[in-house]
């Protein structure tokens, strides 16, 4: 995610470093690279400059401290800066009755997906949400939403087959919610390739009936500054109050993400990370500053997992390690523990400094083919690994479908997991293993 930004700011930032003390001059050549690292990254121009401009006024004038070289010093203003174009602080969801939110966005954002996403995340929250799909203008979007809507044990209102007004539809779905006793309603709107005079006045007339609290705008990053124009044309035909950004994962550039905020004046409320209907984030604009910048995001990584740890389970694991008990069910457990979290690439993402070690590659497959080898073993198998001769491995091996190598390369390497785990000073190597290696002396992967 926005690794182009990342390398662009480093490469400039690294330059200051050999300077003793802050100058115009070597602040203004780190500001010009930083400007054109921006412009490539896809960032609004008047963004770009005001930013660049920003920093520099401000580090010009400022005292370095004789801790601090200058480097970190204008690092240090830089991210005060970005913190405060991306919004500042965490922007909170207005649920207040009467609990109403207009998803609205093009076709290809991801609005349906979205929808299901906020959904599951106010069931998580505790609160009642309900699912409105007034979009009739998509083959299957109807059928879409039920079904995502059924998958996290969400209500959804269906309209009338063969039904095309969506304003209809929106009326008769406020019925709907009252019948269902109340709840948050959140509407998923249609949406088209382009914006359009006929999409916004459908828009506007369902704002008018629905009067939501909140008309949230689904935006996808990877198309850069086309989101950013989609965007200011929503916020001022239907009057958006929160961004949602989507498919941030797979954004190199970072460039619609930085410009949002300054360009349309809307706040990003929450973050799409990956496909999965669980991650859906909170957007935090200094939490991203930080990762902008290869600083990680510790504290995300951790409510992440505080959200799917199980206490009693951790208490186990951490007996079973201690007493090396520990076997191929525990090992399966953390596997699933891990795909809780996320890609591999995403958590490594939030660790401080990792950004900079391009040279560590995260293989998916490798996790799936070892995930398939340890289902492949029987129960005893999995708790007793020694007992593991040539003709269990290849049974292993065939009913994993990958080959007899990979199953003794994994065997050999839990061996070495579970010394690993009697030796603190080792424990280095397991990192190394579990990204799948790398230079620096770093053994390859542990079927990661």
């Amino acid at each position: 995610m926005l690794s182009l930004l990342q390398e662009k700011l480093e490469s400039a930032f690294k330059k200051l470093r050999g300077h003793g003390k802050i100058s115009e001059a070597n602040v203004s050549d780190a500001m010009r690279e930083i400007r054109m690292g921006l412009l490539e990254a896809d960032v609004d121009f008047k963004v770009a400059k005001d930013l660049c401009e920003a920093v520099r006024t401000k580090a010009v004038g400022e005292e370095v401290l004789r801790t601090v070289s200058p480097a970190q010093q204008i690092v240090k203003i830089f991210h005060d800066e970005l913190t405060a174009l991306l919004g500042g602080g965490a922007a909170e969801l207005d649920i207040a009755p009467p609990q109403r939110i207009l998803i609205a966005g093009l076709n290809g954002a991801g609005k349906t997906t979205t929808s299901a996403k906020l959904a599951a995340f106010l069931k998580k929250q505790g609160k009642r949400p309900l699912l409105i799909a007034c979009d009739v203008f998509r083959p299957a979007a109807v059928k879409q939403l039920v079904i995502l809507g059924e998958s996290i044990g969400v209500p959804v209102y269906q309209p009338a087959e063969g039904e095309k007004d969506a304003v209809k539809v929106a009326r008769r779905a406020l019925d709907w919610v009252k019948e269902q006793g109340g709840g948050i309603a959140i509407f998923d709107t249609a949406g088209r390739q382009e914006v359009d005079d006929e999409l916004l006045k459908e828009l506007v007339t369902m704002k008018d009936v629905i009067e939501p609290r909140e008309v949230l705008l689904v935006a996808d990053a990877a198309t850069g500054q086309q989101a950013v124009s989609v965007a200011k044309t929503f916020s001022e035909a239907i009057g958006v109050t929160g961004l949602i950004m989507t498919k941030l994962d797979g954004d190199a550039r970072g460039g619609a993400l930085l410009s949002m905020k300054q360009v349309t004046g809307c706040p990003i409320k929450f973050s799409g990370m990956g496909e999965k209907l669980d991650q859906l984030e909170i957007f935090h604009p200094e939490r991203m500053a930080d990762r902008i910048l290869g600083m990680g995001d510790v504290v995300s990584l951790v409510e992440k997992a505080a959200e799917q740890i199980d206490e009693e389970d951790a208490m186990r694991m951490a007996k079973r390690m201690q007493s090396s008990k520990f076997d191929f069910n525990d090992f399966l457990s953390q596997m699933k523990f891990m795909k809780k979290l996320g890609s591999l690439e995403s958590i490594l993402g939030m660790l401080p400094g990792m950004g900079k070690f391009k040279d560590i590659k995260v293989d998916e497959n490798r996790m799936k083919h070892t995930e398939a080898i340890v289902l492949s073993m029987t129960a005893r198998e999995r708790a007793r690994p020694e007992i593991m001769n040539g003709s269990r491995r290849k049974r292993i091996a065939n009913g994993a479908g990958r080959p007899v190598m990979e199953v003794n390369q994994l065997l050999k390497q839990f061996a070495m997991m579970q010394k690993m785990m009697k030796n603190k000073g080792m424990m280095r190597g397991l990192m190394g293993q579990m990204t799948g290696g790398g230079k620096g002396g770093m053994p390859k992967g542990f079927g990661f």
